[in-house]
């Protein structure tokens, strides 16, 4: 992993947009339609989301992926990078 404080900051920034809609970690698994293990492993760092999982994710929250990413501030995190 190039960047894992960036993969860290993601996942608690996922696990925040969840939290606010009411939905649990199955329920945004099935709205986006991907493995309620897909979004644990995301939310806990343990995995960096492909492409298409992020635009899943972007879709069942409602959300740009601009808006998606620049929440996050992940490029902030390691400018070394």
């Amino acid at each position: 992993m190039k960047n894992p404080a960036g993969v860290k900051l993601f996942g608690a920034h996922l696990r925040s947009l969840r939290v606010i809609k009411g939905w649990s970690q199955q329920m945004l698994a099935d709205v986006a339609n991907v493995e309620k293990s897909t979004i644990k492993r995301i939310e806990t760092a343990a995995f960096s989301p492909t492409l298409d999982v992020l635009i899943s994710l972007c879709r069942a929250l409602d959300m740009e992926m601009g808006d998606f990413m620049s929440c996050a501030d992940i490029t902030q995190v390691d400018s070394s990078i």
